[in-house]
């Protein structure tokens, strides 16, 4: 766990960090973003003591930085900068073998360390382990930088807009890497970036800084739906949950009251409460509320009118759960040729119901919000 209190830094009488504080949890990637200038780097740089703070600490697992050597500190924190920072006369193989051996790990330990660390980037050993950093495209040096920074064994890696200056393709080839890496490794990240669309894509948790101060410290989804100012708004556009609708999740586009009615009801009843809702469909649900089972109109109009509901239900109920997003959503309902689906929470309890309709006037709310945005 990292934690920022109330740390502050001036340069003469400028004020670059205004009494910032955030604690950032085990395992999290978090990502600063925000205009130039905002204080996103110098913050980072601050995590290995590349930069002191004028006031306040930082502490790492309980312990604050300030106690600790700061060589000692860098060599147990893994760093990627834009330009990777590879030593040019030194090819990948003692690029990759610097930190463990000044950390005295033994000889076997770091061959099969640096061959399995070129693996996980992507990069065959036998190919790459000679060449010169020179001898690289961008997006092969910058997988390197990546290499070294876990080489550390650390449970932190700093990352400070290392994908800027990559071509789209490598670059969208790379955050999809980073980002399955870190779920694998578990690794604490803290990445810098100016980009939104970057943050978005591979953020746990997002902080948008300007001049020095916290607007918003946020899941990703929370930030783009719930902006906290104007200029967090007009940060992250005003397109962005239109333009990404996997962020749209079951409980933003369901309906939160289904009619639902209990499995010892009479068909009869059943129809005269479909007719009374004005729907053709029940969800059906114990008396805990867990989805049981469901009836259409279609399904029971011909049953016997006193069959009791449970004999005659369909129990097999596609559903989805309150974290699906509205692309897996819009598959299940096109796999199963459905044209509604029941939401249900971690205890199958039914919370909602997803029918065409309710996505479409969710879509159509968001557009709404745009032409009045402009």
């Amino acid at each position: 766990m990292i934690e920022f209190k109330n740390i502050s830094k001036k340069y003469r009488q400028k004020t670059i960090i205004n009494d910032f504080s955030l604690t950032i949890e085990a395992g999290q990637l978090v990502v600063f973003v925000g205009p130039s200038g905002c204080g996103k780097t110098t913050l980072l740089k601050m995590i290995n003591r590349l930069i002191q703070p004028t006031s306040g600490s930082i502490f790492v697992n309980g312990k604050d930085i300030a106690t600790t050597n700061p060589i000692e500190l860098r060599r147990n924190i893994g760093y990627v900068i834009q330009n990777t920072g590879l030593f040019p006369h030194m090819s990948i193989k003692e690029n990759l073998e610097l930190i463990p051996k000044l950390k005295g790990e033994a000889p076997e330990q770091i061959v099969q360390k640096t061959n399995d660390l070129l693996e996980m980037v992507g990069l065959n050993p036998n190919e790459y382990l000679h060449r010169y950093p020179k001898e690289l495209s961008g997006g092969q040096q910058q997988r390197v930088g990546v290499a070294r920074a876990f080489s550390t064994d650390s449970d932190i890696i700093l990352m400070d807009e290392p994908f800027s200056a990559l071509d789209p393709v490598t670059r969208s080839s790379l955050q999809e890497e980073l980002f399955q890496m870190q779920k694998e490794f578990n690794k604490t990240i803290i990445f810098v970036t100016h980009d939104m669309d970057e943050a978005i894509k591979i953020a746990d948790k997002i902080c948008l800084l300007k001049d020095g101060n916290i607007l918003q410290f946020d899941t990703p989804e929370n930030i783009l739906k719930n902006p906290a100012n104007d200029f967090v708004e007009s940060f992250i556009g005003k397109r962005r949950v239109w333009n990404n609708p996997e962020l749209l999740k079951s409980e933003d586009i369901m309906i939160s009251n289904p009619v639902k009615i209990t499995p010892k009801r009479t068909v009869l009843q059943a129809i005269e409460i479909m007719k009374e809702n004005k729907v053709d469909s029940l969800m059906v649900t114990d008396k805990n509320g867990i989805l049981v089972g469901m009836v259409t109109l279609k399904g029971i109009k011909l049953q016997n009118r006193n069959s009791i509901i449970e004999e005659v239900m369909e129990t097999n109920v596609q559903a989805v759960c309150v974290e699906s997003n509205l692309i897996s959503i819009l598959m299940t309902m096109n796999e199963h040729k459905i044209g509604y689906v029941p939401v249900v929470n971690d205890a199958g309890k039914l919370v909602g119901l997803i029918t065409r309709s309710s996505i479409l006037s969710a879509l159509s709310s968001q557009l709404i919000d745009l032409e009045v945005a402009f």
